[in-house]
């Protein structure tokens, strides 16, 4: 099979690899970037969170209040627990568990 490469006949498998490893750092960087979440906004969407929960209670039901409370608090749990697991230091996993689960108020 008979490939045309940017180098010619003659390709140089390693710049084609180097090439593809810096391509995909770009795209990793970027969507990396696109996703950030910073502690203002975690910190607007735990307000968010506090301010809806009580709001559902009494528009629908306590449970459903209880329920989206708990589900917060079950993906704070997890990703504390996951950041602490990989020995990352406290202060450090409760940062992100924070903004890992209120940084969701970046895009509203």
């Amino acid at each position: 099979m008979n490939r045309r490469w940017p180098e010619g006949r003659y390709a140089d498998s390693d710049a084609a690899r180097a090439r593809y490893q810096a391509d995909m750092s770009a795209a990793r960087r970027s969507a990396r970037e696109a996703l950030r979440a910073d502690l203002p906004a975690a910190h607007l969407g735990l307000a968010v969170t506090v301010i809806a929960c009580p709001l559902l209670g009494a528009a629908w039901s306590p449970a459903a209040a209880w329920t989206v409370a708990g589900a917060f608090a079950a993906l704070f749990t997890i990703v504390l627990t996951t950041r602490l697991v990989t020995g990352k230091g406290i202060r450090s996993a409760v940062r992100t568990a924070y903004t890992a689960t209120f940084g969701w108020a970046n895009w509203i």
